[in-house]
Parts: structure tokens; C-alpha cells; sequence
């Protein structure tokens, strides 16, 4: 399960997500904010990026991948 795409993506938009988060809470200045018509776009990209990455995170344990499994007939060979 760990080695599933959607556990790496996942967690990737996740971290970046929450990157996002702490520098829109820390740095952010009144002249980002006025070009950016007063939203704090790290802060509000980043609280959608950790949404996704745990909704990547569930999708992952809920509908786990499953292997094909191969059907082996019997070796007749003798």
C-alpha cells in the first residue's frame, strides 16, 4: 500500500500543502494582500492542498489496489 501512487501524491500535496499554510500564517504583508485583492492565497491554497492530499489519503484505504491474481493450471507435463 505504501508504494501505491495515490499514498505518494497524496503526500506530496499534502506536505506542499502544509508549507503553504505555515508561510500564509506567518509571512504575508499588506502588499501581497493588496495584489491579491486581499486574500491570503498561500493560506487559502494550502488549506485546499492538505483537503486534497487527505482526500488522497482515504481514497488509498478505502478502495485499497488489489493484484491480479493469475489462474495456474496444473503442469501436465511428465
Amino acid at each position: 500500500m505504501f508504494f501505491d501512487i495515490r499514498t505518494i501524491i497524496g503526500a506530496l500535496v499534502g506536505l506542499y500543502g502544509l508549507i503553504l499554510i505555515i508561510t500564509g500564517a506567518v509571512q504575508h504583508s499588506a502588499a501581497d494582500l493588496a495584489r491579491s485583492g486581499g486574500w491570503n492565497t498561500n493560506l487559502w491554497s494550502g488549506i485546499v492542498m492538505l483537503i486534497v492530499g487527505i482526500a488522497f489519503g482515504i481514497w488509498t484505504v478505502v478502495r485499497p489496489t488489489k493484484l491480479a491474481r493469475t489462474h495456474q493450471s496444473p503442469d501436465t507435463t511428465e
